[in-house]
């Protein structure tokens, strides 16, 4: 039998901890309509995933279910059990390298919990009610934009190192040494910074 294609290819996308407990869920179909079943479903799903080794797909409850275990977290992402392999196996890449770049290759419960905003934020790039929308984690890392303070040195400009250390060491705008290299930076940039005693 033939299918027609459909562009709804992702039911959920999970990260679980090591215990099996729910780190970010999102649902984007209705087989599992209660969070009760949900939480259910996650429940079997690591109790399945983290029994294995080797592999990296497996098939629960009528759904193809592809992940990746990464120290103490578990990410997944689930389709129909006839949905293409290949497609969930590069949302889940595009999850994971995101969230690697996001976290700056610390990926780890607390990194991620102190993070959470922005794999969120990830996740909704990734994936809009089931569509997959971007498999490049490079343009998805910059579509969701970094912060300044998670650029590294080397790639910020000479006014945006400046702006860091003023908000760090507010004490500085007041010396002449700020005075006779920078001139351009408004002191209005740095006035929500709280000072330090």
């Amino acid at each position: 039998m033939l299918l027609e294609p459909s562009l709804y290819s992702i039911n959920s996308i999970l990260i679980l901890d090591s215990e099996g407990k729910r780190i970010l869920a999102k649902y984007y179909d209705s087989s599992f309509p209660s969070v009760k079943l949900q939480l259910e479903f996650e429940s079997k799903l690591f109790k399945k995933t983290s029994k294995t080794n080797g592999a990296e797909i497996t098939l629960l409850d009528g759904a193809t279910c592809v992940y990746r275990n990464v120290g103490d977290l578990y990410f997944y992402v689930v389709g129909d059990a006839n949905e293409n392999e290949l497609l969930l196996v590069s949302a889940l890449q595009c999850l994971y390298d995101s969230v690697s770049q996001a976290l700056k290759r610390s990926v780890e419960k607390k990194t991620l919990m102190d993070n959470l905003d922005l794999i969120f934020l990830i996740v909704d790039e990734l994936c809009h009610n089931g569509i997959l929308l971007e498999s490049d984690a490079t343009a998805l890392v910059s579509r969701v934009g970094a912060r300044t303070d998670d650029i590294p040195l080397g790639e910020q400009t000479v006014a945006q190192v400046i702006l860091a250390l003023l908000c760090q060491y507010p004490r500085l705008a007041d010396q002449s040494v700020y005075h006779k290299f920078v001139v351009d930076v408004p002191l209005s940039a740095i006035s929500s910074v709280t000072t330090f005693a």
